[in-house]
């Protein structure tokens, strides 16, 4: 009976080897502990502004209404043909940013980013820059996302492309569910550039030997931080500074970058931002006077 027993044992032991085993992917390369690589999502990894893909997403799911949809995407036009992002709008996005998914349950909105993610977001991927992190992985290095986009949707994406993980906005959650608060604040600008360093801090990474790539002026202190700058599909203000200072520069749009150049094709921070805070307000306002 002993022996029986001390069979099964042995049996289920080598069995969870085997799928243990199975499951780990064999390593492409030697692991480089201390170099990795850092990528902005908006027009840089993907065409567009995720969380506006994500916010139709939503919209088609009956999260909201059209109408918000809509005064989503005037702010983010009305900010790109600016060219600048206000101090008060980015004041404003920190209180309403997320606050369309207020009350929503957050596992909820993790499976709805994943369909949506497959249905508007992956054919939106470019693939030079997918390229480029491949390289990275391919190399040993890990490589993380690194934006203002809600962090479960920006890990959604990581996931879905193969990458290491991603860093992106907090929001608040309360026994599972979103209250519709930032804790701190957006993912951007400066902020980004000290999610890496706490990242490097963690992880013991060596920052001279990392990698970052960025779209836009608002990416100088990520870039910054690191020892190897990449600008990706630049805005005019980026691609100056590249110049400037010997980055290498590429640039993977077709048809109107030779004319549209210095109009961001993917809406900044501050664009989406600003674009979910007129939507809100525009909503509560519709529902306090009715109709129109």
């Amino acid at each position: 009976m002993r022996r029986l027993l001390r069979r099964r044992q042995d049996a289920a032991k080598i069995a969870g080897e085997v799928a243990a085993a199975a499951a780990i992917a064999a390593p492409t390369a030697k692991p480089d502990s201390t170099a990795a690589a850092f990528f902005d999502v908006d027009n840089t990894m993907m065409r567009g502004a995720s969380i506006y893909h994500f916010a139709r997403g939503l919209a088609a799911r009956g999260l909201f209404t059209p109408r918000d949809l809509l005064w989503f995407a005037v702010g983010q036009a009305v900010f790109r043909v600016r060219g600048n992002e206000n101090p008060d709008h980015i004041k404003q996005a920190r209180e309403t940013a997320l606050a369309f998914v207020a009350g929503q349950k957050a596992s909820d909105i993790v499976s709805l980013g994943e369909e949506i993610y497959d249905e508007a977001m992956a054919d939106r991927i470019w693939a030079g820059t997918r390229a480029l992190a491949q390289a990275h992985l391919d190399a040993g290095q890990r490589v993380w996302l690194v934006t203002a986009t809600p962090v479960e949707l920006a890990r959604v994406i990581a996931q879905r492309l193969g990458l290491t993980g991603a860093l992106g906005t907090v929001a608040e959650t309360v026994d599972g569910y979103y209250t519709g608060r930032l804790i701190g604040d957006l993912l951007h600008g400066p902020a980004k550039a000290e999610a890496i360093r706490a990242l490097a801090r963690h992880e013991g990474l060596d920052l001279a030997r990392c990698s970052a790539y960025g779209d836009s002026a608002n990416d100088l202190p990520m870039l910054s931080v690191v020892g190897h700058p990449h600008a990706i599909n630049p805005d005019t203000e980026l691609r100056e500074h590249a110049r400037e200072h010997g980055w290498e520069i590429r640039d993977f749009r077709t048809g109107r970058k030779a004319t549209k150049i210095g109009l961001p094709i993917a809406a900044t921070a501050g664009a989406v931002a600003g674009g979910v805070a007129a939507a809100i307000a525009l909503r509560r306002h519709y529902r306090r006077s009715g109709p129109v």
